[in-house]
């Protein structure tokens, strides 16, 4: 139960997160916008994969990187474009460490085309924490369970 505990956390931060995200897109841009902006899309990415890594632990799969949640999340069909998150997980690395205001340009320019990837993904696994819960809550208990 605890697993599905910290998933619905996950989830409800990424959901808030996306919802900044989104926010911070809407400004003109400049580096005061730019660089939150910026470090918005990390937050994004880093509960976008930590996502994946929960439900797909519940799901028996194992995914201890951001590239293999990437991986994990294309073979169940979580994402439908793995280029576009491979993309973003590469830019997410450039811009965490370091900073080079060419790049951060570049990478800003980039985010309102990964915010709906982003998105989608949340919808897709809230789905999928949905089913897996009414599944559970089907399933007749086993002898001892209450």
């Amino acid at each position: 139960m605890r697993s599905k505990n910290k998933v619905d956390v996950l989830l409800q931060d990424l959901g808030n997160a996306l919802i900044r995200l989104a926010e911070a897109l809407k400004q003109p841009e400049n580096g005061f916008i730019r660089d939150p902006a910026i470090q918005r899309f990390e937050f994004c990415f880093e509960l976008s994969w930590k996502s994946i890594q929960s439900v797909a632990r519940l799901e028996g799969q194992d995914c201890p990187s951001p590239r293999m949640a990437v991986s994990v999340a294309w073979q169940n069909r979580w994402l439908t474009e793995e280029s576009i998150w491979l993309d973003m997980l590469e830019e997410r690395n450039r811009t965490s460490h370091t900073y080079h205001e060419t790049t951060a340009k570049e990478v800003f320019n980039n985010l309102p085309g990964y915010l709906p990837h982003l998105t989608a993904l949340h919808t897709m696994l809230v789905k999928r924490i949905e089913e897996i819960k009414r599944s559970e809550n089907d399933r007749p208990n086993e002898p001892g369970e209450t």
